[in-house]
């Protein structure tokens, strides 16, 4: 068993080095296998022998003159045939476990690893992954962190991990792991420097109507990003400022409904925030975290989208065709029914889209059937990116905390609920984050017209010059 497991790693070796083998249940079975039975081969080679001298009534040392040359034996033994070969096939043993230690290690930190070992479970996660903003950052940089201490507990939760797939004792769909990550400041801010959160960014979000037109509408906000306060002037990235420290706790752990909210005062002392609905049934806080930047940025990188924002993304860079009527619209609906699996839907999208173009502009749907085509192809691709049935993950189920959609995002603290002892509530003014300078317009340069005090328009067109905008939208 030793000798077998032995060669057959090194020959799986070969295969990686030379590029033959690339497969991940390969490497699963290579250095979880084979480096487990060479170890079991060794446990049971001293195990064999005391069965075989129980068996056979001998000693030792008369089993050992049977099988070796006693004069070998009876010499020095350090100079001994028999202890060289000991001590050989020893060190031999040794540099295997040590080298396969090092390239197992090596293996299971590879994104691939992490997201095809486990197809079933892990496929959302990868597929996700793939398409971040974080698709050349590895797995473990952010999930295990750097440090001995935390390269055992990732281990260890791992090895948890193996045994519930194993025996399917996992949710459907897997929670956030809120508690299981590092914590921001020693992932997140090795890349991302908080001091350096300053000034403001301007940032465009175009969205598409669900007319005939599928006609674009510009929301424009001038974000405050800065982390510290200074002059009278504080941002989003107040909150994990080093001077600032929040933290809360939310009923059942996930984030959503927050009982009480603290924020430290620059006397050092905490003001708190209670919910004015929750706070009495502090029983249900079972964990209190100080807030960094996942609890905001808690999709930062395995990112579900919403189907508006994933069809308004794909019109914008050309992938549909918005010269189709109500392409919009349609599309919305296609994706955003019930169906049974990936297969299926994309079977029903095309018969949707082209089932309404053949009833409703019947010359249309011949003479742009390529381009309906591709819309079903942009559509499948995005479905099967964000729902996967067999893991129950659907439209929502991740949502994201950027933002202010449906009461999520920042509105989980800043809103009236949450009161201190003085009756006094989180601000939650628009402008405490940021300027609004449109917001769902269709004709943002109606504001290039000459600037009129009696305009109601007046201060934006000040504020921000007709070539500024011009160069915005155009």
């Amino acid at each position: 068993m030793t000798t077998s497991s032995f060669i057959s790693f090194i020959l799986i070796q070969l295969g990686w080095i030379t590029g033959i083998l690339n497969n991940a249940y390969i490497g699963l079975i290579t250095y979880l296998m084979f480096p487990s039975l060479f170890i079991l081969g060794l446990i049971l080679i001293p195990a064999g022998w005391f069965l075989y001298r129980r068996t056979t009534g001998k000693t030792t040392n008369e089993l050992l003159n049977e099988r070796f040359d006693p004069k070998d034996l009876k010499t020095e033994i350090f100079g001994s045939s028999t202890f060289l070969m000991i001590l050989f096939l020893t060190s031999i043993n040794i540099l295997f476990m040590g080298g396969a230690s090092i390239r197992m290690l090596h293996f299971m930190d590879q994104p691939r690893f992490c997201g095809t070992a486990c197809h079933s479970v892990m496929n959302p996660e990868w597929t996700t992954y793939n398409v971040s903003p974080h698709a050349r950052v590895k797995c473990v940089q952010c999930h295990v962190g750097e440090g001995f201490h935390a390269l055992l507990n990732s281990k260890i939760n791992g090895m948890w991990q193996m045994v519930s797939i194993t025996f399917s004792l996992y949710e459907k769909p897997i929670p956030t792991p809120i508690h299981q990550l590092r914590p921001a400041r020693e992932t997140c801010e090795k890349c991302h420097w908080p001091e350096k959160f300053y000034g403001n960014r301007l940032k465009t979000i175009l969205h598409y109507s669900n007319d005939y037109f599928s006609v674009p509408v510009y929301t424009t906000l001038n974000l405050k990003i800065d982390t510290e306060k200074a002059a009278q002037k504080s941002g989003i990235h107040w909150h994990i400022g080093k001077e600032n420290e929040v933290r809360y706790t939310s009923a059942d752990d996930k984030r959503k409904k927050i009982i009480w909210v603290e924020s430290k005062k620059p006397d050092g002392t905490f003001i708190r925030y209670n919910n004015i609905y929750t706070f009495k049934n502090d029983t249900e806080a079972k964990y209190v975290r100080t807030m960094d930047c996942v609890d905001c940025h808690n999709r930062a990188t395995h990112i579900y989208e919403n189907p508006e924002s994933a069809l308004d993304k794909s019109i914008h860079r050309g992938l549909i065709d918005r010269s189709l009527p109500y392409i919009r619209r349609e599309s919305l609906t296609a994706l955003t029914r019930d169906y049974s699996g990936s297969e299926y839907a994309v079977k029903e999208i095309s018969n949707h889209l082209h089932g309404f173009y053949s009833r409703n502009f019947p010359d249309l749907s011949k003479s742009k059937f390529e381009s309906i085509n591709e819309v079903v192809k942009v559509l499948s691709n995005i479905y099967k990116k964000n729902i996967h049935p067999q893991m129950n993950i659907t439209w929502g189920s991740y949502p994201s905390f950027i933002g202010h959609k449906n009461d999520s995002g920042c509105f989980r603290c800043h809103n009236e609920n949450l009161i201190d002892r003085y009756g006094q509530t989180i601000p939650y003014d628009c402008t405490l984050c940021h300027s609004i300078l449109a917001n769902g317009d269709s004709d943002p340069l109606k504001y290039l017209k000459q600037p009129s005090e009696s305009d109601p328009d007046y201060p934006m067109q000040l504020f921000l010059g007709n070539e500024f905008l011009k160069s915005l939208y155009e």
